[in-house]
């Protein structure tokens, strides 16, 4: 029987070194068969998990043996943090180890839609040559607006100051003194929406962010600005962004995360068609080298826990 049950994708190095010394069982594909995920934790003292896992309710309840849950990732909104605290589970996620993959979908998704030219391939091939629809913006003098300023957005401002942008950020939680705001202006929500030219959110789902990029906070954004969302799905209402792209009050978006995940046939209808708008599967913090990263991150986070360290 397992002691360490990992039930999404995982760095096969990470896995190896874990099962050299406990019995592991290692199944990406459990995390989308419940009930022998349930039977597979009745005796495992870790759970390994990336975002899709609801470690909650039933599952929490099937691992009486539970220990520590390690999070191949950084977001927690699939974990229960209350009930784990109540059966005296650590949680551990892998902060820090991806920072620089998030940071490098949001400046390279950044420049390719403020450039909106890498959608002409067709008319190309096909004999048109829209030079002059293809004629995009630099980022060099642009804004970018990140709300929430933790790790990642920090490593994305680092990175944006040295493209020649001007950053500023809301993030109510850090103190005015923080030496985390030298080169970037602390702003209100608002003005951050009405200034940017490049919005970019950086905050975890909980109940006071759920919503908050709604129709209205959209419409309140600079004309012809750009939004990316690596961050949670649920933060920013869907087809408020569809309708503002329509519109062309926003001039691209792109969606890494979605409320409900994954997309289905019937959930994406809404984005056929829309113009200037990048919709990538929950990976913008999973590189080669970032899984790589976080894998080592938490198999030794979950050995530490296990070796009572």
């Amino acid at each position: 029987m397992p002691d360490i049950v990992i039930s999404e994708f995982m760095d096969q190095a990470a896995v190896d070194s874990l099962a050299a010394d406990f019995e592991v069982l290692y199944d990406p594909q459990l995390v989308d068969r419940n009930d022998d995920l349930l039977a597979a934790v009745a005796s495992a003292r870790a759970l390994v998990v990336r975002n899709r896992t609801q470690v909650r309710g039933a599952l929490l309840e099937a691992a009486g043996l539970l220990r520590v849950v390690g999070r191949l990732g950084v977001g927690l909104d699939n974990i229960d943090l209350d009930a784990c605290k109540k059966r005296a589970v650590t949680v551990c996620p892998a902060t820090g180890a991806n920072d620089a993959a998030v940071a490098e979908y949001v400046i390279a998704t950044a420049m390719m839609l403020l450039r909106d030219a890498y959608a002409a391939g067709t008319q190309v091939i096909t004999g048109a040559w829209p030079r002059q629809r293809c004629m995009g913006r630099e980022v060099g003098g642009k804004v970018l607006g990140l709300i929430g300023f933790g790790g990642i957005a920090r490593e994305t401002a680092r990175r944006a100051h040295a493209l020649g942008m001007r950053v500023m950020a809301h993030d109510p939680f850090i103190a005015k003194t923080d030496a985390a705001w030298k080169g970037v202006e602390r702003s209100e929500l608002e003005n951050l929406m009405a200034n940017a030219d490049v919005v970019s959110l950086h905050l975890p789902l909980t109940d006071d962010t759920r919503g908050l990029l709604d129709a209205r906070k959209i419409a309140g954004m600079k004309k012809g600005a750009v939004l990316i969302n690596t961050a949670r799905g649920g933060i920013v209402d869907e087809d408020a962004v569809v309708e503002s792209l329509r519109a062309r009050h926003l001039s691209g978006a792109a969606l890494d995360v979605f409320e409900s995940e994954p997309v289905t046939a019937a959930s994406g209808a809404r984005f056929e068609g829309v113009n200037n708008l990048v919709l990538t599967p929950h990976i913008a913090g999973v590189t080669q080298e970032s899984n790589v990263r976080v894998s080592a991150v938490t198999a030794e986070n979950v050995r530490r826990v296990l070796s009572g360290k």
